[in-house]
């Protein structure tokens, strides 16, 4: 579990509101939960941003199997949803959703919203502003920095490199 009295994050389990891309609450917890070769990964991550004065904010980490089928059901795309019999990085308790906050708590641009579903969230997407294109690099260089593999269709998700050899 991620605890934020443990570690100095901000979580916003965007799953366990009606703000996600479902339009429902989806989640029936608003606990955070990460594998715990991903949390000692999250804690680096969380160190390298704490000295360019920032913080991470998370959206979703560990996602039961029953959660990847009702996102799976809204939207059948395998650009951006895993397909709940392959098994998705989510499932298996190594990947993360997040984003970088300042000293206020306030989200850095990143030119999009998490979860916009569209080429606008790729990794090296130039139809976006130069300060979210920095952003967006920012927040890649404390994540690979920390160990953790990326999505190129998605800027917010990150995983664990070898993802697969993780049970679901």
């Amino acid at each position: 579990k991620v605890n934020k009295n443990n570690i100095e994050v901000l979580i916003d389990l965007r799953y366990s509101t009606h703000n996600n891309f479902t339009k429902e609450k989806v989640y029936f917890s608003d606990q955070c939960f990460i594998h715990k070769v991903a949390y000692e990964h999250l804690h680096q991550a969380v160190e390298i941003a704490k000295k360019q004065d920032l913080k991470l904010k998370i959206f979703d980490a560990y996602r039961p199997t029953y959660v990847q089928q009702k996102l799976w059901d809204c939207l059948p795309d395998p650009n951006f949803i895993v397909p709940p019999k392959k098994g998705s990085p989510h499932s298996r308790g190594v990947a993360i959703d997040l984003t970088l906050v300042n000293k206020e708590g306030e989200e850095l641009d990143m030119g999009t919203d998490f979860d916009e579903f569209s080429r606008l969230s790729y990794h090296g997407c130039l139809d976006i502003s130069e300060e979210s294109y920095k952003n967006r690099l920012m927040l890649l260089g404390i994540m690979t920095d920390a160990g953790w593999d990326f999505f190129r269709n998605e800027w917010w998700h990150y995983q664990l490199f070898n993802s697969k050899k993780f049970p679901i």
